[in-house]
């Protein structure tokens, strides 16, 4: 009997190894959950590499040459602001897409991840302060008004550690089966569906606590000539450990008062590791 091999997953940010800020260590959960994923046969679907980038201002090593990598998806956690991706790590990527590989693309609010708009394609689907700011002016308002530092894009879904409902868009698409929840954050980004990509949509979203606008939550980029597939996300908050389990710790920068109502509520913790398994399937097949 043939018995496939696991797909080979990097998970990684945009920052070097920064002990009080998102490095790839805070991540931990995703990683768990990932590995713990397994055939009908017991063994493992996925191997999972996760790394912090190389120096500020370099090629990244793995980024760069992605493309001639083993790897089948990369879980982009984009937390730098603004110099996480050199050009050579934006052709690697590029190249990585285009021979079929998966991504997942995230960011979060203001300018925290811009360096993704360095992407052909998938940076588009991202926009940020004062790189590729949304062209609707209602998207160009401050949601989130407790954190006052922070400007647009921000929207107020809820504080770490709690849970929101999420809103299925069009044709319910296959990550979000059986997915109804997943973690709040005070200040998510925004993502859309570039308007010359056919291939690409909006697939769910949330409203916000503060001003009860609707915003996106992700957008996928189907199979096409361009490469393979990708999710477009409007935080890593979704996927950190702080947000599934505020016990976990957070830098020393984040001083919005947490909530709880996630580890209180099982059903959204399971949704949220079901949408990484539906994620991680997605990319891949």
């Amino acid at each position: 009997m043939h018995v496939s091999s696991p797909v080979n997953i990097l998970l990684q940010t945009t920052i070097p190894r920064i002990d009080d800020d998102w490095h790839i260590g805070r991540f931990v959960l995703l990683k768990r959950v990932l590995e713990g994923v397994s055939g009908d046969d017991g063994a493992p679907l996925y191997t999972v590499t996760a790394r912090d980038r190389g120096p500020v201002g370099q090629p990244d090593p793995v980024l760069s040459t992605l493309g001639a990598s083993q790897y089948g998806e990369l879980w982009l956690m984009a937390v730098d602001v603004g110099d996480g991706l050199t050009p050579e790590d934006c052709s690697g990527i590029s190249a990585f897409r285009r021979r079929g590989g998966g991504l997942m693309v995230t960011r979060d609010h203001m300018d925290l991840g811009c360096s993704v708009c360095g992407l052909p394609g998938i940076g588009a689907a991202h926009h940020f302060h004062s790189h590729n700011p949304n062209p609707e002016p209602a998207r160009r308002r401050i949601d989130d008004p407790y954190t006052t530092s922070i400007l647009w894009p921000n929207y107020h879904s809820g504080a770490n550690g709690d849970y929101q409902r999420i809103q299925v868009m069009g044709a319910p698409h296959p990550v979000f089966s059986g997915v109804e929840y997943l973690p709040t954050h005070p200040h998510e980004g925004d993502v859309g569906a570039p308007a010359d990509d056919p291939t690409s949509r909006v697939i769910a979203t949330s409203r916000s606590k503060a001003t009860r606008a609707w915003f996106n939550i992700a957008v996928a980029f189907e199979r096409s000539a361009e490469g393979g597939r990708v999710i477009a996300q409007s935080t890593f908050h979704h996927f950190a450990d702080y947000n599934w389990d505020t016990d976990m710790g957070a830098p020393s920068f984040v001083n919005e008062p947490p909530g709880h109502a996630l580890a209180d509520f099982p059903e959204a913790r399971q949704s949220t590791e079901r949408y990484v398994r539906n994620l991680a399937q997605w990319l891949s097949s």
